[in-house]
């Protein structure tokens, strides 16, 4: 096609009025239908001229970028993201090829992950400009961190029977004997105040142990769920009062803001419990000054979301997508299982549970919990 207009344009001086017409018409046509091709694809496109100079930008670039675009404007220029901008103008001005560089940016208060690409714009066998695609993978990513979590807890089910055996049955017997040895000191008066004070350090310490390999074979094991209707707002609200005096201790204020319309959950309640409480705790640890948690629940496009916020300490990106794996603690007395727990219960709710979080600033988690689909129909009958 392009030889045709080429040979077109060469006889342009023999063409009548009307072939001149029909072939711009044409022309129009096929770069419009270029322009829809680059607008159809899923990934961002920015082309740009010889002197860096943007001459195209696809819609999902658009979409993606935070842009000020006029044609004619350097690429570095149009893009609003500082770290965006410095590293194409890096890139741009060292003339170098990238495949696959991983940026993130923040836009519209939503956090995107982006692989970028910048490669030579080759015509006619010389470099006419540059051109930059980039493709959002957010969403690949986290499935992929999914992904990761599910082989984790795979591994975890093949180690779970022999660590019962080999280890919980032994903790048993010696917190018995402990018990007997004491018992036994007591009756022939050869126990003191620093004995006792020594075999409760000992019962402590098994007993520790003992919760390790509980919450291990709880984490690995198939859940059994105990579903039955349940209104979450005031399953959050007993559970904040049951916590109310430890936070209060800890100079933590508590805030709760329940939205309008929340249907009842079908969800066992004592494991849903289970998470908040490991949510409240986290939090609870990561404000050792004091600061405040705050609670929200909201319905929306049928799923019940619920968000549990701290002013914390907050982690690193670093580490945010290693929390929900087993043994993975940045807490001294921590054990590593809470999230990793949590994580298995509300993945056994058919739900999403996901971690926002800024160094110094604070943490929020975010859980998603389907609406029964009868509860669903329900309410969209009553809105009629």
């Amino acid at each position: 096609m392009l030889d045709f207009y080429q040979r077109a344009i060469k006889k342009l001086d023999k063409l009548n009025p009307e072939q001149c017409t029909e072939l711009l018409m044409s022309s129009v046509e096929k770069v419009t239908l270029l322009r829809a091709v680059a607008d159809s694809i899923d990934v961002g496109i920015l082309v740009c001229d010889k002197d860096n100079n943007l001459i195209l930008v696809n819609k999902n670039a658009q979409r993606f970028l935070p842009l000020d675009y006029s044609e004619g404007e350097q690429i570095w220029s149009s893009i609003k993201d500082v770290k965006l901008t410095e590293f194409l103008k890096d890139i741009f001005e060292n003339h170098e090829r990238v495949m696959g560089r991983e940026i993130d940016i923040v836009y519209r208060d939503k956090y995107r992950l982006f692989s970028v690409n910048v490669v030579p714009l080759v015509y006619d066998h010389k470099i006419n400009g540059t051109l930059v695609y980039i493709e959002d993978i957010t969403e690949k990513r986290k499935g992929e961190e999914r992904l990761r979590r599910i082989e984790n807890l795979a591994s975890l089910t093949t180690l779970a029977a022999g660590v019962a055996h080999e280890i919980k049955n032994p903790l048993g017997s010696i917190s018995i004997h402990l018990q007997l040895l004491q018992k036994a000191l007591s009756k022939n008066k050869k126990s003191d105040s620093k004995t006792d004070k020594y075999f409760n350090v000992l019962k402590e310490e098994v007993d520790r142990l003992n919760k390790i390999v509980v919450n291990f074979l709880f984490a690995v094991r198939p859940l059994t769920l105990e579903l039955r209707e349940t209104d979450i707002k005031k399953l959050i609200t007993r559970t904040m009062e049951f916590v109310k005096f430890e936070m209060e201790q800890s100079n933590i204020k508590c805030l709760l803001e329940f939205g309008d319309n929340i249907p009842l959950l079908l969800i066992d309640e004592r494991l849903i419990k289970q998470v908040l409480l490991n949510l409240v705790k986290n939090a609870k640890t990561a404000m050792p000054e004091g600061g405040v948690l705050s609670i929200a629940a909201n319905f929306e496009e049928n799923e019940v979301k619920i968000s549990v916020r701290d002013t914390g300490v907050g982690i690193t990106k670093e580490n945010i997508s290693k929390i929900f794996e087993p043994y993975f603690t940045t807490s001294e007395s921590g054990t590593g299982l809470g999230l990793t727990i949590s994580y298995k219960i509300i993945r056994e709710h058919h739900g999403e549970i996901t971690v926002d979080s800024e160094p110094d600033t604070g943490t929020e988690i975010k859980i998603i919990l389907p609406v029964p689909q009868k509860e669903t129909r329900l309410l969209a009958y009553k809105e009629n």
